[in-house]
């Protein structure tokens, strides 16, 4: 029964995503004004359904209902609930039932609250983006039904992925989709404003929070998804570039660009076709994603699904909707004019150029990914990895970095760069002087030692726009952009420190022997059975003591699960403010001895906690957007009512 009920409200939510996409192209007729206000009711009832669908399968994995070919595919009786209800979008269907869920929410949300946009503007919105649901409807209703019964109930399920049986995994995807699902609303609103031919910094308004909030959520999925691979796959790393982690960094990189673009139209009615363009591009690419990770074209511990016709059907939704957009953007190409013009030295040219940086980033990314699939469909292999992305990308990445420093402390329209000449004379001595001081501290190579000075420069060049004013007086939305971009310069040291300064030990240890890896002494105890819900384990017993410090135990385990039976790795951390101690139990030796692969990771933590730095960044702009906005509000008000006062 509740099986049908979600399917059933998802039929209706599809029905509903037709009839937002009809009305609201018919009200942008002339005469269409009776028919505009069944737009935002139907968007509004849309998110209602949807919720009421997503919540069923939740109920449905919760209670494993083994009659649902989902669950019984994807969960299993002994699995500890949290995992149970995390399978819900650990999985093809359910993660896309997840996305159509939020975008539907986020339709509501732009019915229900959006006040900025003229209203035909609007309506042109809400009909792009029914048009986009109405396609991922399609999707779900015809090829990939998450309420599909089985003719037998099974006996027990199949359960998930182990790799997936994670606490990780109950915020990675879904804050990825919440960011997809911003930038297909951003999207929406690029389609709007081209329809009616209002690129104006009302529209840029209207679209930020979106877009901030699509970043954030990027950001944060990311960052989490890193985590997890670090901590859980056993390698040892925080990033593999791998195509699926690509695919996730693509539309970040995008939204990055998008964001600071749709900043400067909203303030300064400028980069109108950078914002339009930007609003296609970061869309298509999280389209790109789906397409990766669902169509069976990559071999993937992330991958969902193995089907070629799903991704064909992504592939053409991706066609549809990209060759749509820039057909509309070709034939509007006309009468869109970049706004205000700006001085070489101004703070739009260097978003402008960051943006360009950005841009090619994102293209070297691309590049990258595509290149092996497209080289293995012609029959030849080929693998892309580290020796590719890393230097390739700081080419790119260090200008940018170098700009970021600079950016913030140019005036808008017109400045002179002597005004500014003594922060960054002061920037320019720090990156020196670390630049010499990593130097001397050991053989580096050229990235890591850039990276350190790099994060060393942006860290201080960060706060210099404050510096001299009272910080109580600065706009919110500034103190996200100051803590934004400490945060990059704190993921930077991360990752410079973590290749400059990692220490690795594989060794072969019998109970009671001792091994050196960095600053850390770590002895075997012993190795142990144990066991969980749905496994059994063999636990090695670590004794590690930091520069003669008190003895920390760490406990990795070679763990192998039942039903699907698979064998994993779970490694050990042991975390001090300067870095990590890391710990992998391998197989037995013939000898009796244990394998075990030690690394001593110093500064890898600041990885994530700039990660969380950025993302809070976002937050606060976000919020001083909004407060900026209801203050605006409320004085456009009180002009309008002292204004009727006068009158009468």
């Amino acid at each position: 029964m509740i099986a049908e009920l979600g399917l059933a409200a998802l039929w209706m939510a599809a029905a509903l995503s037709f009839a937002q996409m009809v009305c609201g192209s018919l009200a942008l007729r002339n005469g269409g004004e009776a028919i505009a206000g069944l737009t935002r009711p139907a968007a509004m009832l849309q998110g209602l359904l949807l919720s009421i669908a997503f919540a069923s399968l939740l109920w449905l994995f919760a209670i494993t209902d083994l009659s649902v070919k989902l669950v019984a595919s994807h969960s299993h009786v002994d699995k500890p609930i949290l995992f149970k209800l995390t399978g819900t979008w650990g999985n093809h269907e359910g993660s896309m039932l997840l996305w159509v869920t939020v975008m539907a929410l986020a339709g509501a949300a732009i019915a229900w609250l959006e006040t900025r946009l003229p209203e035909r503007t609007l309506q042109a919105t809400l009909a792009a983006q029914g048009f986009v649901a109405l396609g991922f409807f399609a999707f779900l209703l015809f090829s990939s039904n998450p309420f599909e019964r089985l003719p037998v109930p099974a006996a027990n399920g199949m359960g998930l992925n182990p790799l997936l049986q994670d606490i990780g995994l109950a915020f990675h995807p879904p804050t990825l989709y919440v960011g997809y699902v911003g930038l297909s609303v951003a999207f929406s609103f690029v389609v709007g404003a081209l329809v009616t031919r209002q690129v104006t910094p009302d529209f840029a308004r209207a679209m930020r929070p979106w877009v901030l909030g699509a970043w954030v959520f990027l950001t944060l999925g990311i960052a989490a998804g890193s985590y997890w691979a670090y901590y859980e796959l056993g390698w040892g790393g925080y990033w593999f570039w791998d195509p699926v982690e690509n695919a996730s960094l693509m539309p970040w990189l995008a939204a990055t660009a998008l964001l600071h673009s749709v900043s400067v139209l909203a303030a300064r009615d400028a980069l109108r076709t950078w914002t339009v363009m930007l609003g296609v591009v970061a869309f298509s690419m999280s389209m790109l994603g789906t397409f990766l990770v669902r169509s069976g074209v990559l071999t993937s511990v992330h991958a969902f699904a193995v089907d070629p016709e799903r991704g064909a059907f992504i592939l053409a939704l991706l066609i549809l909707y990209i060759g749509g957009a820039l057909a509309l953007f070709a034939l509007r190409a006309n009468v869109i004019s970049e706004g205000e013009r700006f001085a070489p030295a101004s703070r739009e040219s260097a978003l402008v150029l960051n943006n360009v940086m950005l841009s090619a980033i994102l293209g070297v990314v691309l590049l990258g990914t595509l290149y092996p699939l497209l080289a293995e469909a012609m029959g030849t292999r080929v693998s892309v990895g580290p020796p590719y992305f890393n230097p390739v990308g700081s080419i790119f990445f260090v200008p940018m970095i170098l700009v970021l420093c600079v950016g913030p402390l140019l005036r808008w329209r017109r400045d002179r760069l002597g005004r500014i000449s003594r922060p960054v004379a002061f920037t320019g001595a720090v990156f020196v002087m670390t630049l010499i001081l990593a130097g001397l501290l050991g053989d580096f190579e050229l990235l890591p030692l850039l990276g350190l000075a790099l994060a060393a420069a942006l860290g201080v060049a960060s706060f210099q726009p404050l510096w001299g004013r009272r910080i109580w007086r600065v706009p919110l939305a500034n103190l996200g952009m100051v803590m934004a971009h400490f945060g990059v310069a704190v993921t930077l040291f991360g990752m410079a420190s973590e290749a400059a300064f990692t220490r690795e030990k594989l060794a072969a240890m019998a109970p009671g022997e001792t091994v050196v890896v960095g600053d850390w002494m770590v002895s075997l105890d012993g190795v142990v059975p144990t066991a969980g819900p749905n496994w059994s384990a063999l636990e090695a017993r670590l004794s590690a003591r930091y520069d003669g410090g008190p003895v920390r135990e760490l406990r990795p385990q070679a763990r192998v699960f039942v039903d699907p039976v698979q064998e994993t790795t779970e490694s050990a951390l042991e975390t001090r403010w300067n870095g990590q101690l890391y710990a992998v139990l391998g197989k037995a030796t013939n000898d009796g001895r244990w394998q075990l692969r030690l690394w001593w990771k110093p500064f890898v933590t600041l990885i994530w906690y700039g990660g969380l730095l950025i993302a809070l960044g976002g937050v606060l702009a976000l919020v001083g957007h909004v407060f900026a906005h209801v203050r605006r509000q409320d004085l456009l008000r009180q002009i309008a009512i002292r204004h009727g006062k006068e009158q009468a």
